[in-house]
């Protein structure tokens, strides 16, 4: 593997990671770890730690798609491997 694909990957990889984190962040963390702590604030007349387990998340999956989208893309032209 030569150093333009091995930077490519570690690239992806990267992103893939940072990506995953906020997954599992949101998933896990803010609609069951941290739900009891966010559930003292309150967001359309219910509690943020349920509302993040039952549609913040799906909000920010979506986003987060979009965004790996855009950040993809970047990634494919910084290393001229994208379609035209």
């Amino acid at each position: 593997m030569d150093n333009n694909s091995a930077a490519y990957w570690k690239a992806t990889l990267g992103l893939l990671t940072k990506i995953l984190v906020v997954w599992f962040l949101v998933s896990f963390g803010a609609g069951i770890l941290f739900a009891p702590m966010l559930n003292s604030i309150s967001l359309g007349g219910y509690p943020l730690g349920f509302w993040f387990a039952q549609q913040g998340s799906i909000y920010v999956f979506i986003a987060l798609i979009f965004f790996y989208a855009k950040k993809m893309g970047e990634i494919d032209r910084q290393f001229d491997v994208h379609e035209e």
